[in-house]
């Protein structure tokens, strides 16, 4: 029964904004995205609904999207990451239920990342050891690293593909690969004028030539790249992908097995739509047009090709919040009956020239949005009263039925109780309701606030939009 009815009270909540994003989504695999709106003033009570393809979620606290890639110059608007696809990959491919991309990596991952993100080749012979079988997860990757001399066993002809490595191996590994210079004057490896410890001193001169190449100026996780022993998955993961990035093209990576992998592909275009996270929806599409000729797949388009893209995740700007957060995929490149298919994750993403859309058009658009955000409040909020009222009246009808099923059998003890937590029932009820209609009214407000503020100030919301005529570079 409360199924029932949170179905019906979250199909009133999303009616207004729910219909027009599901009627905008292109066909597609499933993705699990949400979204985060009001009323959340107040950290109202969650609810969720799912179509084929979405999870939409309204009210409750907002949660940190994680592996995704920011726009250089845009904080708040994301493409997923290289890094991310990657560490999916390898999860996959383990078949690890558990897997966390927060432990320490493994030797055999290190091998897996280093050859799937690099697309190395397989150089010189096979190497074989007493404990990696052909069924292995990661055989082909090992024996690639290894062939090439990426990546070495144990004279006891073991790999210990399972053993953890060490921050200071990873960094002799990536050493192996590029040429920058540096200074070794036998001191210990600083970062930002930081010491890196657990650096052994045979490891001093790789290490501080990884810091030169600018390969870990961004990792993830501060703390442990200065601290621990070990980087974690997610940290080579993003380690592998600047590596990529910054010497996967033009031969910069030294031996056989890299020779035209990896190469990144630029793509410059200039944004015809406004995408951003006040006023867009999940599964919105948008244009841009290429201001250069780029190759994709071998196949050459030039200058004024479309690119297209669609909106992925969209957290709704809110006090707390602001001002929200909007993720993109760029999906496809078309010039004629030339088409070419991006991929899901990007390795680099820069917004080269900011614009905002000029007075005449904000003070246009006003009316429009201001209206649609109030409404959409409203009927959130009467949505998610309908959905108190119902989850809270059914279960006091189930503490008075138990109040008298229980005295009525001898038990009056715990009829009394029951009676007793019906009360405790009906104020949680009315508070949540209370709660939420304060929510609501304060987040017509803001809401009103928030696009007068917008179109007074456009660039307060500047890092969470992609505006008409602002030049991007994707680098995939």
């Amino acid at each position: 029964m409360k199924k029932t009815t949170q179905a019906l009270s979250i199909t009133l909540a999303m009616f207004l904004t729910c219909t027009v994003v599901m009627a905008k989504q292109p066909c597609c695999k499933q993705e699990k995205v949400e979204v985060y709106a009001h009323p959340s003033l107040m950290n109202a009570d969650a609810t969720e609904v799912k179509d084929a393809n979405y999870v939409y979620r309204i009210g409750g606290k907002v949660l940190k999207q994680k592996n995704r890639l920011g726009f250089t110059n845009k904080d708040n608007t994301y493409v997923n990451a290289f890094s991310k696809d990657l560490l999916n990959t390898m999860s996959v491919r383990k078949g690890d239920r558990d897997f966390n991309i927060k432990m320490p990596i493994s030797r055999s991952e290190l091998a897996f990342m280093l050859s799937q993100g690099l697309n190395m080749k397989q150089v010189g012979n096979t190497k074989k050891y007493t404990d990696v079988t052909v069924s292995y997860w990661a055989n082909d990757e090992i024996n690639k690293a290894t062939a090439a001399d990426v990546m070495i066993g144990y004279p006891d002809k073991s790999f210990k593909p399972d053993q953890a490595i060490t921050k200071a191996e990873v960094f002799a590994t990536v050493a192996k690969l590029i040429d920058v210079n540096y200074t070794n004057d036998n001191t210990a490896p600083k970062l930002n004028g930081k010491t890196i410890e657990n650096i052994p001193t045979w490891a001093y001169g790789c290490t501080k030539e990884v810091i030169a190449s600018g390969l870990i100026d961004n990792l993830p996780d501060e703390k442990t790249l200065y601290e621990s022993q070990y980087l974690s998955r997610h940290q080579v993961a993003t380690l592998i992908s600047e590596l990529r990035l910054k010497y996967g093209s033009n031969g910069q990576l030294i031996g056989d097995a890299f020779k035209g992998a990896g190469t990144p592909v630029a793509i410059k275009v200039k944004m015809l739509d406004r995408i951003d996270a006040k006023h867009s929806n999940i599964g919105d599409t948008f244009v841009a047009k290429t201001t250069q000729e780029v190759t994709v797949d071998g196949q050459t388009f030039p200058t004024g090709s479309k690119v297209y893209g669609k909106v992925v995740t969209v957290q709704r700007p809110g006090l707390g919040t602001h001002p929200g957060s909007i993720t993109v995929k760029f999906t496809e490149i078309k010039n004629g009956d030339c088409t070419a298919k991006f991929p899901k994750e990007l390795t680099s993403a820069t917004a080269d020239c900011l614009k905002n859309p000029n007075i005449i058009a904000r003070i246009l658009g006003l009316p429009f949005t201001a209206a649609a955000r109030t409404v959409g409040v409203a009927g959130r909020s009467v949505g998610q009263v309908v959905n108190i009222s119902a989850n809270g009246l059914e279960e006091y009808g189930d503490r008075l039925s138990d109040t008298f099923v229980e005295t009525f059998t001898g038990h009056l003890g715990r009829g009394a109780a029951s009676f007793g937590m019906s009360f405790v029932t009906l104020g949680k009820g009315v508070y949540g309701i209370i709660k939420t209609a304060i929510s609501g009214t304060f987040g017509v407000i803001y809401e009103i606030g928030d696009e007068l503020l917008y179109t007074i100030v456009p660039s307060v919301s500047n890092s969470s939009a992609l505006n008409p005529n602002e030049e991007l570079t994707i680098i995939f």
